[in-house]
């Protein structure tokens, strides 16, 4: 009896060692995790002037899908004509943060035809050991443009005119344009408008012209600052790619509108009778200015060579005709319009339409 319950003890034995469910014993333990960093997927790179600028966002977890719990250390590597990776510099990053990095390019892949500059970079573990190299983000080495110089901006009615001193009429130019005034509080009203402008704005102009290009996409009423810089278009391995400038000096403008509407056009005017059909009248019609901003128009008559008066109500005429009862059977009149706009900008008098009153 004694040595059949050793043997049975034997064997419940052997079966918590095999790791036998019901034994109240864990299994076999899990290796140790390695604290790989995951590798970033999403570096960029520009460059501006002789300035290269990497960003990229740092991964939360490790190759284990387990959460990182302190700085990842990150080294930068540039690579130039498929040779090896050189080391730009080592960073350390906080899990999940958005990471920039910057170098000053060193003096030999400033000069020189414009050629690809491979980034990449790699997150290291306190071993030092990583994942991988990142994805590859390429810029071109070689001597930049010319900077921008003389940069200055007027507005007029059509937009702001950017102007700039002309010395390399072979590269585009890029206006970068930031908006200062703060965007107005959304109510319920604003969210069935026109959406707000964007903050900041890059406008890429190839055919460069005497040194100047017209910003139509501005708003009045904003406060606006811009930024340019010459931009070569090189094609390289059958892609095209940007060389870019340095940037050149802020420039700030307000774009107040103080511009006058268009002047009316196709003035036409009839000789009719009165709405009661009794006395004289001039029916006078034009042609409808097309700006978004026009409150109406101001109608002006004379006899002769007479003084100009308004004839038409103290609130402009909203649409582009005007009936003139108040006139005198047989007598001669010259008639003008001008247009106003919300701002209350009048334009200049149209082109005369002379008629006379009918008789009664």
């Amino acid at each position: 009896m004694r040595s059949r319950l050793m043997g049975n003890c034997f064997v419940l034995a052997c079966a918590c060692v095999l790791g036998v469910a019901g034994c109240g014993t864990p299994g076999a333990p899990e290796p140790p995790s390695l604290n790989l960093p995951a590798a970033v997927a999403d570096l960029s790179a520009t460059r501006t002037g002789n300035t290269v600028f990497l960003s990229w966002t740092m991964p939360l977890k490790n190759t284990d899908k387990l959460m990182l719990k302190s700085d990842v250390s990150v080294r930068v590597c540039r690579t130039q004509d498929n040779s090896g990776c050189i080391e730009a510099g080592t960073v350390p990053f906080a899990p999940g943060a958005d990471a920039t990095w910057s170098e000053t390019l060193p003096q030999a892949l400033e000069q020189g035809a414009p050629r690809k500059l491979r980034y990449c970079v790699e997150l290291k573990n306190r071993a030092g050991r990583s994942a991988g190299l990142s994805n590859e983000a390429i810029v071109l080495a070689g001597a930049p443009p010319a900077p921008v110089e003389g940069l200055s901006v007027e507005m007029r009615k059509q937009g702001a005119m950017v102007h700039w001193s002309s010395s390399d009429d072979t590269a585009a130019i890029r206006l970068h344009r930031k908006l200062l005034s703060p965007p107005p509080a959304k109510t319920k009203e604003s969210l069935m408008t026109a959406p707000s402008a964007p903050l900041e704005q890059s406008l890429l102009i190839e055919n460069v012209q005497q040194g100047q290009a017209l910003d139509k996409t501005i708003r009045f009423g904003e406060t606006y600052e811009y930024r340019a810089q010459r931009v070569a278009r090189v094609t390289i391995d059958g892609k095209k790619m940007e060389l870019s400038g340095e940037l050149s000096a802020p420039v700030q403008v307000e774009a107040r509108d103080v511009f006058p509407p268009t002047v009316p056009i196709g003035l036409v005017a009839v000789p009719t009778r009165a709405e009661n059909g009794n006395s004289a009248a001039i029916d006078l019609s034009w042609e409808p200015d097309a700006e978004a901003d026009i409150a109406g128009y101001i109608v002006y008559r004379r006899e002769g060579d007479g003084a100009w008066q308004r004839i038409s109500p103290p609130e402009p005429v909203v649409g582009p005709a005007f009936h003139d009862a108040q006139v005198q059977p047989g007598h001669q009149y010259r008639y003008a319009v001008a247009a106003v706009d919300q701002g209350g900008h009048e334009s200049a008098r149209s082109i005369e339409a002379e008629e006379s009153a009918p008789n009664d």
